[in-house]
């Protein structure tokens, strides 16, 4: 979220947009500017996982100066996880002359690029950014984008491995997915067929395209013995986290997940990238830019912390033992 000063304007701010009011600009010297900045998160606002990001967002932009209600307006739009919802929210945006978007998913990225080409825009979680054609290359990103990466594509192996120590009598992994999610989430698929051979295990492709597809299902996997499931980094599913995390564990299916959150709700194990410090480097971003330098010019940065996460409750409920190998491994354990 780094907004672009302009003379002689108060400051605006936060899908989550942000604007800057009267304060220190680059230089030291005294200024009033205006800036606004969108953030979509694919929760509602009173979750306490979006209030943990903003929190986190808003402490790191203090830190460098940046202070809400001071020199600072931020404008946050929540849970626009379809295109047609971010569309209709970047839209509202951009008729306040923001001066930077701070975009959380894949539908808020798509919809920001297409609409503005000259408004800085800085992601978060993204999987994949060139090859859905959001920036140039990594290093040179080019236009007017720039961000943090998800997991990619080659993390399969390591959820497979997981999931199969914590549940060795899985032969069977299904990935669950929106096929409007876009091509990335097959990417991430295709590696798991690749991995799976080398350890026994058989691969199936589950499409959903509601929460009454999800808990079907969840069901239906729940019957078949023998049968886990991976979730993948996926917007959609993003939206409905805790009911999946619950749906797991009523129906006993084993599952790995990509976020901390998902096991945070009941989820079994979750293995990836560390959200809230995206949360924190965009910070840093969202300043860089508000000082003068182009988002095309700053590197699109991979995900540098990562957590392995153990629920050992939901563990207990699907009557399995974590091995003292894994516990000993894990970032954290809940117990």
């Amino acid at each position: 979220m780094s907004p672009v000063g302009r003379g002689g304007h108060e400051a605006a701010g936060v899908h989550c947009t942000f604007r800057r009011c009267n304060g220190v600009a680059a230089g030291g010297k005294r200024a009033t500017v205006r800036a606004q900045t969108a953030d979509w998160c694919t929760v509602t606002e009173s979750d306490p996982l979006a209030r943990r990001y903003r929190t986190i967002f808003e402490q790191g932009l203090d830190k460098l100066g940046w202070t809400v209600g001071k020199n600072l307006l931020i404008d946050y739009r929540w849970s626009n996880s379809g295109p047609d919802e971010a569309k209709a929210a970047v839209t509202e945006l951009l008729s306040l002359s923001p001066d930077l978007i701070l975009a959380n998913s894949l539908s808020a990225v798509r919809a920001a690029q297409q609409a503005t080409r000259s408004v800085p825009i800085v992601f978060t979680a993204v999987s994949e950014p060139v090859v859905q054609g959001f920036v140039k290359s990594l290093a040179h990103p080019g236009e007017n984008i720039t961000g943090f990466t998800n997991l990619e594509p080659s993390v399969a192996g390591k959820w497979l491995a997981l999931l199969k120590e914590v549940a060795p009598g899985v032969t069977r992994v299904a990935l669950i997915m929106n096929p409007a999610s876009g091509p990335v989430t097959q990417l991430f698929y295709r590696a798991i067929e690749t991995a799976a051979p080398s350890a026994g295990i058989e691969t199936t492709l589950i499409t959903v395209h509601d929460l009454a597809d999800i808990h079907m299902a969840m069901s239906r996997i729940g019957g078949q013995s023998g049968t886990g499931i991976i979730v993948p980094p996926d917007t959609f599913l993003g939206f409905y986290y805790k009911e999946i995390a619950e749906l797991a564990t009523r129906f006993k299916v084993p599952a790995i997940f990509a976020f901390r959150y998902y096991t945070v709700a009941g989820g079994l194990l979750s293995y990836g990238p560390d959200v809230a410090d995206q949360f924190q480097r965009a910070a840093v971003y969202v300043d860089r830019i508000f000082r003068g330098e182009k988002p095309g010019d700053l590197p699109v940065q991979q995900p540098t912390k990562f957590e392995f996460v153990i629920n050992l409750r939901a563990a207990k409920a699907l009557g399995l033992t974590v091995p003292n190998s894994m516990l000993v491994f894990a970032d954290e354990v809940i117990e």
